[in-house]
């Protein structure tokens, strides 16, 4: 019989104040198998884990069972302590008395009898573990970062300038995501463009990276540190080897449509690069607004190009490639203005959202920096910002905080004051979130010298007259009703998903949360990383936030990836399914329902057969398959069994 020890942790008061630990640890001390029992106020620190490593030597322990919290949050430490101190590493179990006990109840007793049956469950479990060693596997050492902005250029930038190579790719015709579209950047007001664009210039020029843009993920087969990955280059209707970037095709085109990047507030034509700065700076042709595409009845654009590079019967290419890493950096967009009915959106001309006013106040915008209102052209003398415009609004809208409202509202104010000296800015608040180095202050800077009015209170409604827009709602500090009337009310609108994350998240098997943002394997401890292995997290596709924390997210995912290139292997869990190839039948059904694609025919045997490397354990095909071919190591059948009969036992028992 296998010599265990039993740890139990009080992890504070997290698990001490549900649970008696020193009940339980005593009650253990003669239970079969366990030959030492304690506990600890902390198991995983540096006193609880010398206690555990003396146990091990003092008391010849070949097995140890820690009841702590999840598995998910410390069992890799613990059984690095187990390997250290010379047991197998998957002879250590970790029992869950916190997430599963202490945290979802309040009465002690029953709190301590349902923990004491989670442990025996464990204890049963660990009898039966088998050493293991882990998968060793190669890995492709070249990453791919999926999204250009400013996440994906650093994670880029990053991981390139470690030596390896990269591919960058972005769904739009260039980089540099939606902070190419701001003006000036809080606290510090640095020109936005001159903060990005230099880096933009750097990944589409950098030895180590090879940039595709206006291209998408297809599809993504394989496992961490060899992925295959598809990928379409869409057709841009250009040939980007041969076009010089001259704009002469631009010029001539006489069709106008909305700029996506003006946010529809200025025009471009059919044929367009997306902003001056754009990188690459080759222009691409909007196929549904091209005439000559459309009617066969222009060319204009054909005969002004002396490098013939423009080609209407462009298809879109598909091509492979072989990555170790993939970086997830899709971004964010606004929550649709239209959505917020009540407060004029899609229906008052001057009402606009967040980034269109950034276009506004950029003096390379469509009003070249002046505030002006689209209804009319008129300069803005008064204006109004309404923050958490769709955020913290569960019962209609989202129900999270997006996190950069308060400050962007705060910039904007500042700047429209710099630009209209005469013009009066508001700002409706619920409260001010500025928790960043130097946001404070800002905000303070704001009231003080820029004489920036915020009130405090819920807007109502929104309306038109005469001209103006009207603003009806509550001073909550004041407590009685406000009305106001503006040239120009701006919206903090939430910030969401990109459109098609959903869709990339089931290509990429990833998972996303209640509100569509990609989910990280633990909020604390490996934010950085999603729930499979290889992919990595950078920037709002994760969830809102500010340039400083995007920036630094994406070089925390580019040294996860260096990390994972720097071995010369790398090691995958062993508790995977097998097969018995007596009692297979062949018959399939674990392949049709494996989510990893792991399991294949064996044509010659006429058996299923595990790839190793795919196999994540999650056990889809130990429960379908009907003959009881399949089992997973150190999770088998008797071993389910075993734990269920102790939980059962100690039901009699009470």
């Amino acid at each position: 019989m296998k010599r265990m020890g039993l740890f139990i942790c009080h992890c504070g008061t997290n698990i001490a104040d549900t649970v008696d630990v020193e009940k339980l640890a005593k009650k253990f001390e003669s239970y079969p198998g366990i030959v030492f029992s304690t506990n600890y106020k902390y198991m995983c620190s540096h006193p609880g884990q010398a206690l555990i490593a003396d146990a091990i030597k003092e008391h010849g322990l070949d097995g140890v069972i820690i009841a702590a919290c999840s598995p998910t949050l410390h069992e890799t430490t613990f059984r690095k302590l187990a390997r250290q101190s010379g047991i197998n590493p998957y002879q250590c179990e970790i029992a869950n008395i916190r997430e599963q006990c202490s945290w979802v109840h309040k009465d002690k007793e029953k709190a301590t009898a349902k923990a004491e049956k989670i442990i025996k469950s464990i204890i049963e479990k660990a009898r039966l573990n088998e050493d293991l060693k882990p998968i060793e596997v190669d890995v492709t050492r070249k990453a791919l970062v999926i999204g250009g902005g400013v996440a994906g250029i650093q994670a880029a930038l990053d991981i390139a300038d470690a030596g390896y190579p990269v591919l960058l790719v972005e769904k739009e015709p260039s980089i540099g995501g939606h902070m190419a579209q701001l003006s000036e950047t809080f606290p510090t007001l640095d020109c936005s463009q001159c903060i990005l664009t230099p880096k933009m210039v750097e990944a589409g020029t950098h030895p180590n990276i090879e940039l595709l843009a206006y291209s998408e993920v297809k599809s993504v087969d394989g496992y961490v540190g060899n992925f295959t990955v598809t990928i379409e280059e869409k057709a841009t209707g250009i040939d980007w080897d041969i076009c010089t970037g001259c704009g002469q095709c631009s010029e001539v085109c006489p069709i106008s449509v909305p700029s996506e990047f003006e946010k529809g507030l200025g025009n471009r034509p059919a044929i367009y690069t997306p902003f001056p700065q754009a990188v690459p700076n080759k222009p691409i042709i909007d196929s549904e607004n091209c005439l000559e595409m459309k009617t066969g009845a222009c060319g204009l654009c054909v005969r002004e190009c002396e490098a013939e590079a423009i080609n209407f019967n462009m298809e879109p290419t598909y091509r492979e490639e072989e990555v170790g890493a993939i970086v997830v950096a899709t971004g964010y967009e606004l929550y649709p203005i239209m959505n917020l009915g009540e407060y004029g959106g899609g229906e008052i001309e001057d009402v606009i959202d967040g980034l269109a006013f950034e276009r506004l106040l950029s003096s390379s915008g469509p009003t070249n920096g002046k505030i002006r209102r689209p209804s009319d052209g008129k300069l803005v003398k008064d204006i109004v910002f309404i923050q958490c415009a769709g955020s913290r609004d569960p019962e209609k809208h989202k129900p999270y905080c997006s996190r950069i409202c308060c400050m962007y509202s705060t910039k904007q104010a500042m700047l429209y004051k710099h630009s209209v000296h005469d013009g009066q800015p508001y700002i409706f608040y619920i409260d001010i979130r500025s928790g960043g180095k130097g946001y404070e202050e800002f905000v303070e800077r704001a009231q003080r010298e820029d004489k920036v009015i915020y009130i405090r209170g819920k807007v109502s409604k929104l309306y038109r007259e005469n001209g103006k827009v009207k603003i009806a709602g509550v001073d909550t500090i004041a407590n009685k009703p406000i009305e106001l009337e503006a040239d120009l009310v701006v919206l903090a609108m939430a910030m969401i998903p990109t459109t098609g994350t959903e869709k990339l998240a089931n290509v990429l098997k990833l998972q996303t949360d209640a509100n569509g943002f990609l989910q990280e394997t633990h909020p604390k401890l490996r934010p950085l990383e999603s729930t499979t292995a290889g992919f990595y997290l950078a920037g709002c596709s994760q969830s809102p936030k500010d340039i400083p924390d995007t920036v630094s997210q994406a070089s925390g995912a580019a040294a996860k990836v260096v990390g994972l290139f720097s071995g010369e292997y790398l090691q995958l869990e062993p508790t995977i399914a097998t097969v018995d190839e007596e009692l297979c039948s062949g018959c399939g059904i674990c392949i049709s329902v494996c989510p990893y694609s792991a399991r294949e025919m064996d044509i010659g045997k006429g058996i299923a057969k595990v790839n190793e490397a795919l196999c994540v354990g999650c056990g889809a095909c130990v429960v379908a398959c009907p003959s009881g071919a399949t089992d997973q190591k150190n999770l088998t059948d008797e071993q389910i069994s075993s734990m269920a009969k102790a939980i059962l036992k100690g039901e009699k028992e009470s």
